[in-house]
């Protein structure tokens, strides 16, 4: 049953008052400006997009300058404050963008290796600041301020790993408050009191979504904020808010959104946020194929975010459904970045052949060379057999080919000789935990000869 507000804590309950105030005075606004539509979105995200690089190379140097440039090329629309610094000292951005009475609290980058909302968010500034005079973008300015954190963890971020320069997981530092990350963000919630919040993240790249599995390009979740899954105006506006983006999202990555398990975090950030007054609706970006996932992704972002900013200053999050968030289905570990599909496996350890799938898995990491960091997959192979029940960012067929070890730098077309497989050596190998480097080969006429169809690795 959903929890009586005489039950709440009094700050909870002022800030159920504001959801109930929300909804009351959203209903109320004007709803005769069509809403803009996520296609005419994706159309001015690839029009008027920020420049920046794939948003893993994007770092706090980068998003300093963007802060800059945003509030310079403003006109006084957007505001910017520094909260703090990080424990090395580097500064944390706060912008403000609007003069509406219902404040919206945005953060992004609490992990450092989760960037991809970052660069939407300068996307979306830049987008409110040059639409500003159009009657929508009007609307959501007069009836909302947004309270922006662009990076809230840039320490994590210089080095692109999830926890910051203490070694600590600012995500569940909320209630020990033992990072200056984390008692930033708690003050500045605590001191515009916002009626929603979005807290922007990534998940990793094996997370699936449905049956058969496929890539979790975008995970919702209306945070709980007791172990009970309780239900208020707190959590039913962020469910509402929850189905406005899937129905924004399906025209691009149906089937391919997902619903984060709700399971109460008593350390977490989002869940904490909630609790004290704020309901928070988490934006999980996951994995998404080709060859610059980063492109789509920061466009769905973009395109999520600015419908769910736009149903909330019309009053239309107050009609959508909450079931069609409900309906989602629950994340999964079901995905692999390649799997190669019903090739015989020559594998180099001495065993003889077998029928298999291989699947690799893999994450991406940023080096730091002579001439600036640089993105790259860094792989493994992860399991082998009958993987019929994975999906998969990449699947090849090598059916009537054989699977073995790439054991040297031949291209495709190459015809090739084979090692006496022994399980000695250092020889390359296809076993669990070897390098993500396969040949997919052919027979010749000739014997222990083959011809090299295929090169597969991760890079």
């Amino acid at each position: 049953m959903p929890r009586p507000a005489a039950c709440l804590p009094a700050l909870a309950r002022g800030a159920l008052l504001a959801c109930l105030t929300l909804a009351s005075s959203c209903v109320a606004a004007s709803q005769d400006l069509a809403a803009p539509t996520p296609e005419a979105l994706a159309r001015a995200w690839s029009e008027e997009h920020v420049p920046l690089p794939p948003a893993p190379l994007v770092t706090h140097a980068l998003v300093e300058a963007q802060v800059a440039r945003l509030v310079r090329e403003s006109g006084g629309l957007v505001a910017s404050e520094v909260l703090g610094e990080s424990v090395e000292g580097r500064r944390i951005h706060h912008l403000t963008i609007g003069r509406g009475s219902k404040a919206v609290l945005l953060w992004s980058q609490m992990h450092g290796d989760e960037p991809t909302a970052t660069s939407a968010l300068f996307d979306l500034g830049h987008w409110l600041v040059r639409h500003r005079s159009e009657p929508v973008v009007a609307r959501l300015l007069d009836t909302l301020t947004l309270h922006v954190v662009p990076m809230l963890n840039p320490d994590g971020a210089e080095r692109y790993q999830r926890r910051n320069a203490q070694g600590i997981d600012i995500n569940r530092d909320a209630l020990h408050l033992q990072t200056p990350e984390g008692r930033l963000l708690k003050a500045l919630r605590d001191r515009v009191e916002p009626v929603i919040g979005f807290n922007l993240h990534n998940q990793n790249w094996r997370t699936s979504v449905g049956t058969p599995p496929q890539p979790a390009a975008i995970s919702l979740l209306a945070v709980a904020y007791d172990e009970a899954r309780s239900e208020d105006a707190r959590r039913q506006l962020t469910k509402r808010a929850c189905a406005v983006i899937v129905e924004a999202l399906q025209p691009f990555a149906a089937g391919r959104i997902g619903r984060y398990d709700d399971a109460f975090e008593v350390r977490a950030f989002g869940d904490n946020i909630t609790k004290w007054g704020t309901g928070v609706v988490l934006i999980e970006t996951g994995p998404w194929p080709g060859p610059d996932p980063d492109r789509a992704l920061v466009q769905m972002n973009f395109v999520a975010i600015v419908t769910a900013l736009d149903a909330i200053a019309s009053g239309r999050v107050m009609q959508a459904d909450p079931d069609t968030y409900e309906r989602l289905p629950e994340n999964d570990g079901n995905l692999f970045h390649t799997i190669v599909r019903g090739g015989t496996v020559l594998a180099g350890t001495g065993v003889a052949p077998f029928l298999a799938d291989v699947g690799l898995a893999g994450s991406r990491v940023v080096r730091q060379g002579p001439g600036g960091r640089t993105l790259q997959w860094q792989g493994s192979i992860a399991d082998l057999g009958d993987l019929r029940v994975y999906g998969a960012l990449e699947s090849i067929d090598a059916t009537g080919a054989f699977v073995s070890p790439a054991y040297s730098s031949a291209v495709a077309g190459a015809e090739v000789t084979i090692p006496a497989g022994t399980a000695a050596g250092a020889t390359p190998k296809v076993q669990i935990g070897a390098p993500a480097r396969l040949w997919i080969l052919r027979g010749t006429s000739t014997p222990g000869r083959y011809r090299l169809e295929r090169v597969v690795e991760l890079r």
